[in-house]
């Protein structure tokens, strides 16, 4: 996928599609599962890999992929990948280099649905995860490394417990032990944080969040930095590095290159699983990307000022945002986002689950929804929400405490949003 020497914000608008002399100005949508050829020579050679070139839209779209080439410039990477959701994202980012009797190393604080998904559904397929403390030293770590680990796995900011990665620690786990990071980049964005310039090897998103950024399409994106040596390790590695007997033989890392991690995801997972985002979804997506440059600052300047009302709130317990100079991540977030961390900000009140109910339900311009990080301002309550299939234990491991409240502050008037905030909190 190439790119071009242009900054974030102009790549946001024009990376992805260029037209040619009369094509429409806007990226089209192509609605069409198949796309028709004159002679049965060349869809061989496309099924064969020889030729690029599109003939089933579970594999290959010309909406979808524009799209995944923005997303690959905005972060850095030599090729993306859309999926229909991040969960799936994560997945397949996953799964494209493990298989059963593989074992991986996450980070505790992560997305509930992506806790459940490597320490259940994973196991189920017989891949096993092992947990760790993002905080912990890089000795501690290390300890969970065993010899089938097959890659390491993170948030650059954990949703909801806001943990900002050291990113270049993890790296250093990863590669001392010959095995790629990949890290979750969804709630800072290539807008504020690049994991690639730190280490890091593979990127995720749910672009369902503030890519999007107006609630309207499920999806999510795979990058690949290009920069790990599968080659290097040929024996853990095998799917990339051996011949695939599913297509023809094929050895991805041979015959492409450093596209060879991508296009595994893309002519194997993708062919088998199939979770492809509808180009329409992907069209809706351009739209909000268009806008991610002027968004993300705005929702981090709204959440730091949110952050700070209610850091001098009497009412409150507890406030976590890496922006406030007191946060224990404040260097971290310093160091690898310098511009802002995200929208997103956790608090408690005093009192107890029924304080934090009472103060969700009197809510008037902040609606209570099962999302995050879209233009609007909304709130949940994770131990009853998103994470109520994990056990105290699993919450406290994962960052998220029983009284944690999620706001996600929108990029409406900062004063509304406080004015909200305040009425809903009088007794």
């Amino acid at each position: 996928m190439s790119q071009t020497n242009y900054s974030v914000e102009t790549k946001c608008i024009q990376e992805g599609y260029k037209p040619s002399n009369g094509e429409a100005r806007v990226l089209p949508i192509y609605q069409s599962t198949t796309f028709k050829y004159d002679s049965s020579a060349q869809m061989g050679r496309l099924f064969d890999l020889e030729e690029d070139g599109y003939f089933y839209t579970r594999l290959q779209n010309p909406t979808n992929d524009a799209v995944a080439a923005k997303i690959c410039s905005l972060e850095g990477g030599v090729g993306a990948m859309l999926t229909s959701s991040g969960q799936a994202a994560n997945f397949y980012a996953v799964f494209n280099i493990c298989e059963a009797g593989s074992h991986i190393v996450c980070s505790s604080a992560l997305y509930g649905g992506t806790f459940n998904l490597f320490g259940t559904t994973l196991k189920k397929l017989g891949i096993e995860a092992t947990f760790v403390d993002p905080d912990a030293p890089l000795e501690e770590l290390q300890k969970a490394v065993q010899e089938n680990t097959r890659c390491v796995f993170a948030e650059t900011i954990a949703n909801p417990a806001l943990t900002i990665l050291d990113i270049e620690k993890f790296a250093k786990l990863a590669h001392d032990n010959g095995v790629p990071l990949i890290v979750d980049n969804t709630f800072a964005t290539p807008i504020n944080c690049r994991p690639f310039e730190w280490g890091a090897d593979i990127v995720t998103h749910s672009t369902t969040k503030y890519m999007d950024g107006h609630a309207t399409s499920v999806g999510g994106c795979i990058v690949d930095s290009g920069n790990f040596d599968w080659k290097a390790y040929p024996d853990k590695f095998k799917g990339l590095t051996e011949p695939d007997e599913s297509y023809h033989g094929i050895i991805y890392t041979e015959k492409f290159g450093k596209l060879g991690y991508i296009t595994k995801l893309t002519s194997q997972l993708m062919r088998d699983l199939g979770a492809i985002p509808s180009p329409h979804n992907s069209f809706l997506l351009n739209l909000g990307l268009e806008t991610l440059h002027l968004r993300v600052p705005r929702h981090c300047e709204n959440a730091l000022t949110v952050a700070k009302y209610l850091e001098n709130n009497p009412k409150v317990a507890w406030v976590n945002y890496a922006g406030l100079e007191g946060n224990k991540y404040y260097h971290l977030a310093q160091k690898y986002m310098p511009n802002g961390t995200c929208g997103v900000i956790s608090f408690g009140l005093k009192g107890d689950r029924a304080t934090a109910e009472r103060f969700m339900d009197r809510l008037k311009l902040a609606a209570i929804v099962t999302h995050v990080a879209d233009a609007r301002t909304c709130v949940l309550h994770p131990a009853s929400h998103t994470h109520r299939q994990m056990t105290e234990e699993q919450l406290i491991e994962a960052g998220v405490q029983p009284d944690l409240i999620r706001l996600s502050v929108g990029i409406e008037n900062v004063n509304d949003i406080i004015a909200d905030l305040e009425q809903a909190m009088e007794e």
